[in-house]
């Protein structure tokens, strides 16, 4: 199926950013490959979002590394989302906790982690961890020896 049959809205087409946290935003099509495992992985360097004390602004990299199986995320909707958090306030443990569970929701990979590198604030670097294996498969062990190997 060709995507632009998918419904996709946001890709090839002028999008609105949102000012707050979206996840509406986020589209996914038809992955062609389901019968192998193999890694997507976006690197986000630009990553935003306001402390939710302070309202000041952190910055971050977030890693997003997935195995698919029938979807898979549209890359300019993922990037409208990420943008949707520059305004929002959020721990950076939330964050990469909310985007691991929208993209779950989105998609059902069979794997998927979110790796958040926040630039210090006060001379401290928060570097957060999620991830998540489809339970009862392979997957889930995968998650459990990656978490506990780190």
């Amino acid at each position: 199926m060709k995507r632009d049959q998918e419904g996709l809205r946001a890709l090839g087409n002028e999008m609105p950013y949102a000012q707050d946290y979206a996840p509406q935003v986020l589209e996914s099509f038809v992955n062609n490959h389901q019968e192998n495992d193999y890694w997507v992985e976006f690197h986000c360097p630009e990553f935003t979002t306001l402390c939710p004390i302070t309202g000041q602004p952190d910055f971050a990299e977030l890693i997003i590394s997935y195995i698919p199986d029938e979807r898979m995320v549209e890359s300019k909707s993922l990037k409208l989302y990420l943008f949707s958090f520059r305004n929002h306030g959020d721990f950076h443990e939330d964050c990469v906790n909310v985007v691991m569970k929208d993209l779950i929701a989105l998609m059902n990979p069979k794997y998927i982690e979110v790796t958040g590198l926040f630039t210090p604030r006060g001379g401290i670097s928060i570097h957060p961890y999620a991830n998540y294996g489809r339970p009862g498969t392979k997957y889930e062990r995968m998650a459990e020896q990656r978490l506990m190997s780190r």
